[in-house]
């Protein structure tokens, strides 16, 4: 994959944490209009990981969803969380950051790890696609 093409996955990768960003917080103002607040909030994270699988899955990464795909992706939120709440403890307890900037700047960091990880799940061959090229022997197959 060129750098080009890269480049243009983590863009499509950004746009798509904006949308789906803006898409969570509509449906948790919706929702919370006639449900408990935490209820609204699960309702709408779940809801939003759905169409961000889909939306890194056909526009980001440009690739089939599978079932298996589906059911690894919550993994990338997971992972998400905890780069934010660690890069959170450190920025605070170590760097002195000032508590509300704080949450922004970990979760930028945590942009590079969340990509890494939705594309080894939503691309098949991805892990392989990022390293150097494997060792072959015998006859090579198209």
């Amino acid at each position: 994959m060129s750098r080009r093409e890269q480049l243009g996955q983590v863009l499509r990768f950004a746009l798509v944490g904006v949308v789906n960003t803006g898409t969570f917080y509509a449906l948790y103002l919706l929702m919370h209009a006639w449900m408990p607040y935490f209820a609204a909030y699960t309702a709408a994270f779940v809801l939003a990981m759905v169409g961000s699988f889909f939306m890194n899955t056909y526009f980001t990464y440009r690739t089939r969803p599978t079932w298996k795909k589906f059911l690894l992706f919550p993994l990338t939120n997971v992972t998400n969380y905890v780069v934010q709440s660690a890069g959170l403890y450190a920025l605070v307890s170590w760097a002195g950051l000032d508590t509300r900037i704080a949450p922004l700047v970990a979760a930028l960091a945590a942009i590079p790890f969340t990509f890494l990880l939705s594309r080894r799940i939503l691309v098949p061959g991805a892990a392989r696609d990022a390293g150097p090229e494997p060792a072959r022997s015998g006859p090579s197959r198209l």
